[in-house]
Parts: C-alpha cells; structure tokens; sequence
C-alpha cells in the first residue's frame, strides 16, 4: 500500500471510524481541554439562551456557579427568579452577539455610554432600559430609578469580570438593531419597548471577521482586570427564531451558524486559555438530529441537553468519568460503495488509498 498524508492518522480523523461506526450515544469530539473546572472555581456565563441550560446543569452538580449579581434582601427565592436574578451571573439578559457583550464591559467601565438612555413602554407607560427591556418585568417608575439600578448592575459586572475563575460564553446570532451612536440593542425596537422607527435604528448582520474582532477584543479587556481568567467558549445549537434579511429563515440559519462556527474556530487558536465547547456540533450532527430536537426542530430537548452537558462534565470538570469500552458498529462498506457508485466524492479516496 502507498504510503500517504492519511495512512497513519487515529480512528477519530475519519467519519467512519468515529461516526458511523460509533453509536450516537458515544459520539464525543472533544480529544483535550486545556484546563478543567474545579469546584473551588467562580464560573460565570453569558451569551445566547443556551448558556442558560450550562448555569443550570452546573448549579445543580455542585459547582461554583457565580451570581455576581445578587437579589436585594428579603426577596423570595420565587420573586427573584422572576426578576431574571439567576438567569445568568449577572442580570444583562442575553447577550446575542459579541459586539453586545464588548458593549457591556465599556459601558460598565464608563468607556462608552450610548445616546439612547431610555423607552417608555406603550402599553402602560413604565420605564424600561433599552439595553435589557425584559430583565424587570414591572418596569420602573421613573428615569431615575432605572439609571440607579443600571449603575448597581455595572457594579456587580465589574465585580463579575474582576473575581470570576472561568467564563463561558455562547455565540448566539449575528444580527443586530443599532442605534446611530453604534449601541447594540439586546431585542428589536417594538419588541419589548420603545418604536420601531427605520431613521433611527439600523439593521446589521456580523461577518466573521466581525466577531472575532469584538469577541477578542473582549477578552483582551476581561484579561485586563483579570489576567487569570479562562474562558470557554461555545456555539448555540438552538435555531434563530426569525430573520431579517430578504430570504428564508433556514438559510440565514445556516449562514448565521456558520459564521459563529468559523469565528469559534478562529478565536480558540488566538489566544491562550480559550477553550471549545463543542455543543452545537454534537447537536447538530446527524445521527443525532432526531433525537435531540424538539418537535419544533429549534429547541434542544431534556436528552440533548443531558447529553451535551455529560461530554461538558467529562471533560472540562474535575469529576472522574468510567470510559466503557465502545464497540463499533457494524457497517457494510460494499453495500454503501454500490449504492453511492454514481455519486462522485474525491474524498473518500481517502480511505480507498
């Protein structure tokens, strides 16, 4: 046999190896992580909703999920949930793209305040922050109120950036409303207050290099008060809602997908320390599609997420895992090759060299 660049590479270089001939329920990309999670550590999370489903399964293992921003005295366990107190380490919402989250350190650190300061809701005329219009549901009495407690939020941010051990982070989509100013708004005008005016607010779509721009520039500021900082970093497996570019919503999907992935891919190989957390490609790879999905084909359901989060404690925790002995599936490689005869494929000259 002629020897070439693939003759010796391991079983989890090739599809067949380490997909088809690996049960769904075995399927595990990660090789290494270049540091574990102790139960010692400070871990913070922010980013898209899927970062929610990570605070909560590590709340519930015992780990050291970090609430920088607590609830006020005396506030029931109940009434602060539905303040949003435990959505994420602090209250900011979600924080769909790198620019949003770029946005909140310079906001919190007096490095950029936006033009924008306030909406009034229609329906009932309280107050609401533009930048997180849903993390109090009342709303608030007045202009003042709001600002007092967005100073006690950028607060408990610095303190998050400042003391945090491990930060994980999920890229959830690449479009945006802005203001002229630049200031990313967390949801579209109209949505959950103020008025959708097309003179005032800009539709944006990130390229790639888009978000590895922010999303570095981010980390280089977090590392400036945090040296010691680790971050993990992952891509949503949860499909956009809607878009608003003139195309179906699967093909944005896609392509919004993809620029996160790719973008993911970059940033990980930029700096020290930037770990992946591949949640979106075991999702999302096929044996594993149908059984991870909800039936709207959007969500992860109870057993993709307990899943997805088993390969996360496996490998970037400290717990010790029993690795069972896989046995591979058994596949017919002559019935395969006679059906995909008229498919041409040079790639898997790979594996017929």
């Amino acid at each position: 046999m002629a020897e070439h660049p693939y003759s010796s590479l391991p079983d989890h270089r090739f599809w067949r190896k380490a997909v088809t001939q690996t049960p769904p329920f075995a399927i595990d990309p990660i090789l290494s992580t270049p540091f574990k999670i102790s139960l010692r550590d400070k871990v913070a999370t922010a980013g898209s909703c899927f970062a929610q489903e990570i605070a909560q399964k590590l709340k519930a293992s015992g780990y050291h999920y970090y609430l920088a921003e607590q609830p006020p005295e005396g506030m029931s366990a109940a009434e602060a949930e539905r303040r949003n107190y435990s959505m994420y380490s602090c209250r900011y919402g979600n924080l769909y793209t790198t620019t949003a989250l770029l946005q909140l350190f310079d906001r919190a650190y007096g490095k950029f305040q936006p033009e924008l300061v306030h909406w009034v809701r229609q329906e009932d005329g309280r107050i609401v922050d533009p930048f997180r219009p849903s993390i109090e549901p009342d709303g608030y009495d007045s202009i003042e109120d709001m600002l007092a407690e967005r100073e006690r939020h950028f607060a408990a941010v610095r303190k998050m950036f400042e003391t945090m051990d491990v930060f994980i982070f999920t890229f959830g989509h690449t479009e945006s409303w802005r203001c002229h100013d630049g200031a990313v708004l967390q949801q579209a005008p109209g949505v959950a207050g103020g008025v959708w005016d097309p003179a005032v607010f800009d539709f944006h779509n990130m390229t790639v290099s888009e978000v590895v721009r922010d999303f570095l520039a981010s980390v280089d500021r977090i590392r400036s008060v945090n040296p010691n900082s680790r971050i993990i970093l992952s891509v949503s497996p949860v499909g956009i809602i809607a878009t608003y570019e003139n195309r179906h919503v699967l093909e944005s999907n896609s392509a919004i997908k993809a620029i996160l992935r790719a973008a993911a891919d970059e940033v990980v190989r930029s700096r020290p320390n930037i770990a992946y957390f591949p949640s979106y490609d075991v999702a999302t790879a096929p044996p594993n599609v149908a059984r991870f999905y909800r039936d709207d084909v959007r969500r992860i359901n109870s057993f993709g997420i307990g899943q997805t989060m088993r390969l996360f404690f496996d490998h970037f925790t400290e717990r010790e895992t029993q690795t069972a002995k896989i046995e591979p599936l058994k596949f017919d490689v002559a019935a395969e090759a006679e059906s995909n005869s008229r498919i041409v494929c040079d790639e898997e000259a790979i594996e017929t060299a």
